[in-house]
């Protein structure tokens, strides 16, 4: 079983791919601290950084999860932006989807009502789209 694991990583997993994961999840995080200010303001968000932290940590915790899992950073994903932008979108589905099951909760503060169903979901697509293809053209 652990072999399994292994092999599985393993055909995820490239190191080359590490800076498109940390250039994910800075994205992810910056993409929702944005619209955690614009809805509350930036002397909210400051004076109280727990509440930027419980926004954020839905879609980043659903990031980490999905990522790896739907091959984000596979070997592929470090060659171009024609391989690394369909997987991250791909990621951000299942990602987008775990982040909203969580705020579904009692635990965690948003709720999912359609229409941020619709813009963290864009969002999303959009700003991964954008920095992976940026990240290509700069490389």
């Amino acid at each position: 079983m652990a072999n399994a694991v292994a092999n599985f990583f393993d055909r995820r997993l490239d190191g080359r791919a590490a800076p498109l994961a940390i250039g994910d999840l800075f994205v992810v995080a910056l993409l929702f601290s944005w619209g955690t200010i614009h809805h509350n303001g930036l002397a909210f968000v400051a004076s109280n950084p727990g509440y930027l932290a419980g926004t954020i940590a839905p879609f980043v915790i659903g990031w980490v999860i999905a990522a790896p899992l739907l091959g984000a950073y596979s070997p592929g994903a470090a060659e171009s932006a024609k391989a690394a932008v369909p997987l991250a979108l791909r990621s951000w589905l299942l990602a987008d989807a775990i982040a909203l099951g969580l705020r579904a909760t009692p635990f965690v503060r948003g709720g999912v009502q359609l229409s941020f169903v619709l813009i963290s979901l864009g969002v999303g697509f959009v700003g991964l789209a954008l920095w992976r293809t940026l990240f290509f053209k700069l490389r």
